[in-house]
């Protein structure tokens, strides 16, 4: 359901992310995006001079190169609008990304490694968003080409589901989790 009908307003700012997960023919992903912030007026802008409307005051790249395990092994970040002149001068920074890996406690790392002087906001916002379409491109595709060869998707058997209590829909003890992993029921203990 769409939300309710506004108010009478006007627009002054769009802020808009994009990102795209790639499989490479040599077997790695990239992990590609965007964050361009851009307003609806012209405004004065030590650096560029005039920012006339709908040109971007942002616009920040990021490509993050994996491997399956998601191990970032290349970065690429450039920022082609900014504004203020000193702003591009931090890419380089993001190098410190390789080696990490996608997995609980990212978005930590990334704020203390980038977080304050030492990174860009938009950068690590961006860095965020495309590790969530990093794990939506990874997983899924992996997991297809699992079933297509008869394989199970989750390797280890013992291993709990990945997604298992990361949202409410993913609550162990509901019902579509008990409905995609059925070997989690547990039994119910009655009282004496």
């Amino acid at each position: 359901m769409p939300l309710s009908a506004p108010a009478s307003r006007a627009p002054i700012h769009t802020r808009r992310i994009e990102g795209i997960g790639y499989r490479r023919d040599d077997g790695l992903w990239d992990i590609e995006g965007t964050l361009t912030d851009v307003k609806t007026y012209a405004f004065k802008n030590d650096h560029r001079g005039e920012v006339k409307p709908g040109e971007p005051i942002h616009e920040m790249w990021l490509r993050l190169t994996l491997d399956d395990a998601m191990t970032i092994l290349a970065v690429e970040a450039t920022t082609d609008h900014s504004p203020f002149a000193i702003c591009p001068v931090i890419t380089p920074n993001f190098q410190k990304l390789v080696g990490l890996k996608i997995a609980r406690g990212f978005n930590g790392k990334v704020f203390e490694l980038f977080g304050g002087v030492d990174g860009c906001t938009h950068h690590v916002e961006l860095i965020g968003r495309l590790a969530t379409v990093a794990f939506q491109t990874i997983f899924p595709y992996r997991n297809r080409m699992a079933e297509a060869q008869g394989k199970s998707p989750d390797a280890a058997a013992s291993r709990k589901p990945r997604l298992l209590n990361t949202c409410h829909a993913f609550a162990e003890t509901g019902e579509i989790a008990q409905r995609l992993w059925p070997e989690l029921k547990t039994e119910t203990k009655t009282a004496p």
